[in-house]
């Protein structure tokens, strides 16, 4: 400490603790509204005259603003053009808007309609294009021009040589010379999309005949089933370009055919929901040049397919034109030999028209094309059919599933646009296909699943009686499992579809067939049955999967059977009670599966409602987080670390054996063992025992029996031998505070005064740095705090911990320009003030601190003054190693306040001492002189019981 300290001497006796705040009272905020008071004559009885007074009335003005004011997206000058429009422009304005509301009306009736089955396949056409591949050589014949060719352009002078030089454009196209081409699925897929951008160049490059021509010889690929396992796939692709053929065509009409509203000549584009009578003469006849090119098409399929394209067209025509061309093309598609292309053109034909007609009186053709398919169901077995999957070598189960897409979204649009009363109708058209497992499971994917449910066990019979070798037994168990999962079955049924259902599955050979069922149906079992059941199901599953280590090759399916049975348990304490869960989780051979799994039981919600004290219930925690707790190494990310020990924090806290404290003990005993590499484990073990040690003293009541002396004691214990296995040694401080606080609150003095010593061991081994004074800082503070209640050891001398304290953090190598520690320096004047008092703010109960130690002995009180000196004699030096700065001037009126308040102004040398600290903020000038005045004004109302203080404020001047 520097020798060149000045005279203190500590003010006594005077309660720092009851200071009133000084404050102002604030009328105004300038976030608020302008408040404008008007007087107005005060009237009586409504038109008598004025009485000479006047009345305030308080009007709200808003204050303007720009950025506001540009919300409204109107320029001046368009504003001023609304302003000074004629009447009729202006009620033509007005029938515009009324438009543009009706327009919006009806597009979000026709969105609203229309979401669910148009979304539908938005979601199906990527689980198409995953599921759908093929490892073999896919075709596809090009007859249009191709690159390097060139096109003969002829003058055409009148209309009529226009379309017939596009129609014989067209036949040379069919007539042309063709090339054949053999790709695999990526370059076909490749060749596809080139297409697409091939057409939409062409259409912006006015080569519309081109462009048909590619839509066309799209279309045409469709008609080929070389490759059946790649037919949905190609469904999808060949379909995207369709619609994007049909865009284009449709914008184009749109865009040529202006109309002029009643009253205006100036031509404008069609609005979205316009009306055929809208539609120019000139428009519908290029509209129906369109179909016409598209009737002169030989081949039905692209014919077919290229009209559905662009079936929204036929709205510029006439407003029945498309209810009756998807009448028309749902009976011409009859004409396809092909049962698979014939079931897609439908679904095709149905995706197309839900986007085209929205009234409810015009979908009767979506049930129509449902009954035609099974109307040629036969056909699915017929000879020409048999005799492609024997040439591909495809079973006839594999090819009922390329029906499913096309069949099921055709179900589900009859289902959303249809009346509920169509429903049995349907069910009772398919009972007649009894053996068809096809049909049974479009039912079961279309229907409603409450419909479903509500007949399961009729399902079930009907799924049972099914002969056919098409959709198999497990698909069609799965298919009605996921319509019970969404909704439960009648209560007086579930145990007898339980039984039925498992006598199926039990009968499943194939271990994927057979998990792939159990992972739909364990649902059902959990929310419905009890843990036996469950229990049960379980240990089937493991005896089906340990023979050949078959549970090697299901690790989804069996998290997923972990998952769900987590997920709807309402019983966790029965959950890991089950002598088959535990076990499943051995089925997981890889690391990093298990460790998900374990991660996914034990953040279940359950733990963080529910606490448990059942041995078999903690050992199964215990064994989880073990494995979790085993994962975690030198390469673990933080943020892995991070989650993993949340998760064994919230385990430790599940476990509560209520007031058996022994046995609590020696659960984190066992735990600590069992997390020791888990810092935050540590550091929340050392919190429950501390938290363990308090409720042990409030049982007690403060007096505690030879026994649980002996207890908080071994929890102290506890808490100082863990904390050094924790790496951080910030959190290590925080808690060797905290548990010495606790050991102090028992009366623990030997353990409390242990961890304060190791605080001081610590602080010592701490590495300079910006993040560690940032954290050193406000931990020193609380430090300084507790200090004040800490009896002195008689070995050690008067406060030797505060000595040895104020001794390390001036050893510690702070940041000079920072100014930390003369910030800590002036809060241990706080404390050494403290410390001179006959009786201290607060203590700790039935602890004795100096005050009752020491019992204000002026040997005591010298001894702690002259500690104070000296800490100021340090605070002094540093202001001076500053220099003149705005760090300097803080520091400096914050050691005037300690001064004034804490110190006794009557002594020359300290009324001398405060009046230089107030001069040197001010010569400095980088002081706050509002603050200043602030000061002052405090000062004076704190000066009521001191009269030092007050001719000190007398002495203070502001310039």
């Amino acid at each position: 400490m520097s020798s060149n300290q000045p005279t203190w001497k500590s003010l006594r006796n005077v309660s720092f603790r009851n200071r009133t705040a000084y404050f102002e009272p604030v009328t105004d905020n300038p976030l608020q509204n302008v408040l404008v008071t008007e007087r107005i004559p005060r009237r009586i009885l409504g038109s008598c005259p004025s009485t000479g007074r006047t009345t305030p009335v308080s009007n709200t003005t808003n204050i303007s603003d720009p950025l506001s004011a540009a919300l409204n997206q109107l320029d001046p000058l368009t504003e001023f053009s609304h302003e000074e429009m004629d009447p009729l422009s202006k009620m033509a304005a007005e029938m515009d808007v009324i438009d543009k509301a009706e327009m919006l009306k009806e597009s979000s009736k026709k969105i609203k309609e229309n979401t669910v089955p148009m979304n539908s396949w938005s979601n199906r056409k990527a689980a198409i294009l995953q599921k759908y591949t093929t490892s073999e050589k896919l075709s596809m014949v090009t007859s249009f021009l191709l690159e390097g060719e060139k096109v003969v352009v002829k003058a055409q002078s009148t209309a009529v040589d226009k379309v017939q030089h596009r129609l014989e454009q067209l036949d040379s196209f069919e007539e042309g010379p063709q090339r054949k081409l053999d790709l695999s699925q990526s370059e076909y897929i490749y060749k596809i999309n080139e297409l697409n951008r091939e057409l939409v160049t062409a259409w912006n490059n006015q080569q519309r005949v081109k462009a048909l021509k590619i839509a066309i010889q799209c279309a045409k690929m469709l008609a080929d089933t070389d490759v059946l396992p790649f037919y949905p796939s190609k469904f999808v692709l060949v379909t995207d370009i369709l619609d994007c053929f049909g865009k284009l065509v449709y914008e184009r009409l749109r865009t040529k055919a202006q109309y002029y509203k009643p009253g205006s000549k100036i031509p404008q584009p069609l609005p979205e929901n316009f009306t055929p009578d809208m539609v120019s003469d000139s428009a519908k006849e290029t509209c129906l040049n369109w179909f016409f090119k598209i009737a002169s098409i030989r081949e039905l399929v692209p014919r077919l397919y290229v009209e559905m394209a662009l079936l929204k067209s036929y709205n510029f025509i006439s407003s029945n034109e498309c209810p009756e061309a998807l009448s028309r093309l749902t009976e011409m598609i009859q004409g396809i030999g092909n049962p698979l292309v014939a079931v897609y053109a439908r679904c095709y034909l149905c995706r197309v028209g839900l986007n085209v007609v929205t009234s409810g009186t015009h979908t009767g053709y979506l049930k129509r094309n449902f009954e035609s398919f099974l109307e040629s169901y036969q056909h699915l077995f017929g000879r020409s059919v048999k005799a492609d999957l024997h040439r591909q070598k495809m079973s006839l189960s594999t090819y009922m599933t390329l029906y499913t897409p096309a069949l099921d979204y055709i179900m589900e649009a009859v289902v959303c646009h249809l009346p509920d009363s169509v429903l049995p109708e349907l069910l009772a058209r398919c009972k007649q296909y009894s053996n068809s497992s096809l049909i049974l499971n479009t039912i079961m994917s279309g229907f409603n699943p409450t419909y479903i449910s509500e007949r399961t066990l009729q399902f079930l019979n009907m799924i049972v009686q099914c002969t056919d070798d098409g959709i198999p037994l497990h698909s069609l168990l799965r298919t009605l499992g996921l319509c019970v999962s969404v909704s439960s079955p009648p209560l007086e049924q579930r145990k007898q579809i339980l039984n039925g259902v498992w006598t199926n599955i039990a009968q499943l050979r194939e271990p994927a067939v057979y998990i792939s069922c159990v992972t739909i149906w364990i649902q059902f079992i959990v929310q419905h049955f009890s843990s036996t059941e469950v229990n049960t199901v379980l240990g089937d599953v493991i005896d089906r999967m340990l023979p050949l280590r078959y549970y090697e090759k299901f690790p989804y399916e069996l998290k997923t059977i972990v998952h769900k049975v987590v997920e709807y348990t309402s019983d966790f304490e029965s959950l890991l009670a089950m002598e088959n869960f535990l076990p499943i989780i051995d089925l997981f051979h890889e690391e990093a599966a298990k460790v998900e799994v374990c991660k996914l039981i034990l953040s279940s919600n359950f733990l963080s409602e529910q606490k448990t004290n059942d041995p078999v219930i903690t050992n199964g925690l215990m064994f989880l987080g073990g494995i979790l707790h085993d994962s975690v190494n030198a390469l673990t990310p933080e943020d892995e670390n991070r989650q993993i020990g949340e998760i064994l924090c919230n385990v430790v806290r599940t476990v509560d054996y209520e007031r058996d404290f022994e046995q609590q003990l020696q659960f984190y005993v066992d735990a600590r063992g069992a997390f020791a590499n888990l810092d935050s484990v540590l550091a929340q073990l050392v919190h429950c025992v501390n938290l363990l040690a308090v409720n042990t003293r409030s049982m007690v009541k403060g007096t505690h029996s030879r026994k649980t002396g002996d207890f908080v004691r071994a929890c102290a214990a506890y808490s100082f031998i863990t904390i050094p296995s924790i790496e951080c040694p910030n959190i290590r401080l925080k808690l060797y505070l905290i548990s010495g606080q606790v050991a102090l609150f028992n009366h623990c003095l030997g353990q409390a005064d242990a961890c304060f010593k190791a605080i001081l061991s610590v602080i010592s081994e701490l590495s300079p740095g910006g993040n560690t004074e940032t954290f050193l800082v406000p931990f020193t503070k609380k430090f300084l705090s507790t200090l004040l209640v800490i009896p002195d050891n008689p070995e050690r001398g008067v406060l030797s911990l505060t000595r040895n304290l104020l001794n390390i953090l001036r050893n510690f190598q702070w940041a000079r320009e920072n100014g930390s520690l003369a910030v800590l320096y002036i809060s241990a004047i706080d404390l050494l003030a403290s410390m001179t008092q006959d009786d201290y703010s607060y203590h700790v109960d039935r602890v004795e601190s100096n005050d009752a130690l020491y019992g204000a002995d002026p040997r005591f009180v010298q001894e702690v003054d002259n500690m104070t000196s000296l800490v100021i004699g340090e605070i002094l030096g540093m202001l001076k190693e500053l220099g003149s700065c705005k760090k300097q001037a803080q520091l400096a009126i914050d050691l005037f306040l300690r001064v004034v308040l804490r110190g006794d102004l009557n002594v020359t040398q300290v009324n001398i001492l405060a009046l230089n600290l107030w001069n040197l903020s001010l010569k400095s000038g980088y002081s706050d002189i509002k603050y200043l005045w602030r000061i002052r004004e405090y000062l004076l109302n704190s000066s009521v019981d001191r009269e030092g203080l007050k001719k000190f404020i007398d002495k203070l001047s502001i310039s």
